[in-house]
């Protein structure tokens, strides 16, 4: 919903003063009402001026104007709910947005207004974020849950997901004299804005980078992640190839990346699984595979198997490699809850699968299934970075309230009454 430079290059931005005069005639004349609210021409050109500063990638009018209509929407939800901000409430907003940049809210103000931007411009955009917080919680966090299967699966994809360890990056570096800096600050949003395909990346690099490299087309060799400075590796890391980074302001220069490719490694352990199981010898194959058939659950299985046999069960919770060749080939083709037989000379071992998870998703805390003799704990790697289950909750919570809200502001527009004169 919003785009932000890091917090030096934010400063950087900001400390470079004003952008364009701003327009001479029809500033105040509506460009469209919202339910009778009217979005001036003035306002569109204050909200263009406020998104070059926080390095948004697209400032041309069209969607300064979509973000008014949107902020409209989400002042005019609030007002419905009774939701409204207080002064202090507005100034922790706007000192949380001018941290970002390092600065408290007044001198961010201030360097606002050394480039022709109102302050009330800061104010509004602050005010409609937080009371649609607050309308967001109102009306859809009751209705956001999380399961233990997304969990489940969302740990697994991490787990699955190759740790980024090498890149290949071209490089493209605008000089920035003493005072050139906007020019070159305008020419890297102009290219980075244009979403440029790696051949048109190469192209600009070859017309406008200073670096050695722009023969080539700005071209790095392949280098491991950890060579690169410590404030450019999450920048890098948060890349899909092909994609470009926000303009980035750097002594005497303005400096682009583009992600060429990236390469990693599965962690240790990755494919390893823990399984939760269980086991009972019988006396023949036939009457293993008829409980195998009538059972329906691990925890309903010692009711199936009756008093006398239910002593016998055993239950454990092991690495793959630690469970007997015949079991695991067996419990391999299983689904959670779900039984088959292996026959052990003239009888026959029932084998009952409960659950299965990639072996850095167990943590330091084993399934409530084990037993602590079981020495399982020990036998489950280290997690080595994995995230734990409350952490990934939540990334998973923001994901799913995220896109309600977007769908909840979708719904406003819908049913607003937008018109232009």
């Amino acid at each position: 919903m919003r785009h932000f430079l890091s917090g030096i290059a934010l400063a950087a931005v900001v400390a470079t003063g004003a952008i364009t005069p701003v327009m001479a005639q029809n500033l105040f004349q509506p460009v469209v009402y919202v339910n009778d609210s009217a979005v001036t021409r003035y306002e569109v050109d204050q909200r263009q001026r406020f998104m070059k500063v926080i390095g948004a990638p697209d400032t041309s009018a069209q969607v300064a104007e979509q973000a008014l209509i949107d902020d409209r929407l989400r002042v005019q939800a609030a007002k419905q709910i009774g939701v409204t901000i207080t002064p202090e409430g507005l100034q922790r907003g706007m000192d949380e947005f001018a941290g970002r940049a390092g600065l408290d809210a007044a001198t961010f103000i201030a360097r606002l207004e050394g480039a022709g931007i109102e302050a009330g411009v800061f104010r509004d955009f602050v005010e409609a974020g937080t009371v649609w917080r607050d309308v967001v919680r109102a009306r859809l966090v009751g209705q956001i849950e999380v399961s233990e299967a997304e969990i489940d699966q969302q740990l697994k994809r991490v787990i699955e997901t190759p740790i980024i360890d090498r890149v290949s990056l071209s490089e493209l570096i605008i000089p920035a004299p003493p005072g050139q800096e906007q020019q070159a600050l305008q020419l890297a949003q102009r290219i980075a804005g244009s979403n440029p395909t790696p051949e048109q990346f190469a192209q600009a690099a070859r017309q406008y980078s200073a670096s050695p490299s722009a023969q080539s087309g700005g071209q790095l060799a392949t280098v491991a992640l950890d060579n690169l400075p410590p404030s450019l590796r999450p920048i890098v890391t948060a890349l899909q190839p092909g994609q470009v980074t926000q303009p980035l302001p750097v002594d005497g220069a303005v400096v682009l990346f583009l992600l060429r490719d990236a390469q990693g490694s599965l962690r240790p352990g990755a494919r390893e699984q823990v399984l939760d199981y269980l086991t009972l010898r019988m006396t023949s194959v036939a009457d293993a595979a008829a409980l195998a058939a009538r059972t329906r659950s691990c925890d309903e299985f010692y009711a199936d198997a009756g008093p006398q046999a239910a002593a016998q069960v055993q239950r454990q919770t092991q690495s793959q490699a630690a469970i007997p060749t015949l079991i695991a080939t067996r419990l391999a083709s299983l689904d959670a809850d779900e039984a088959g037989v292996v026959p052990m000379g003239a009888g026959a071992e029932l084998v009952m699968l409960c659950s299965r998870q990639p072996a850095l998703a167990a943590q330091a805390e084993v399934p409530t299934t084990a037993l602590p003799e079981d020495g399982v704990e020990n036998a489950i790697p280290q997690t080595g970075g994995i995230p734990g289950r409350e952490a990934v909750k939540d990334q998973l919570f923001n994901e799913k309230i995220n896109t309600a809200a977007e769908g909840l502001l979708a719904d406003l527009r819908a049913d607003a009454i937008i018109r232009r004169p």
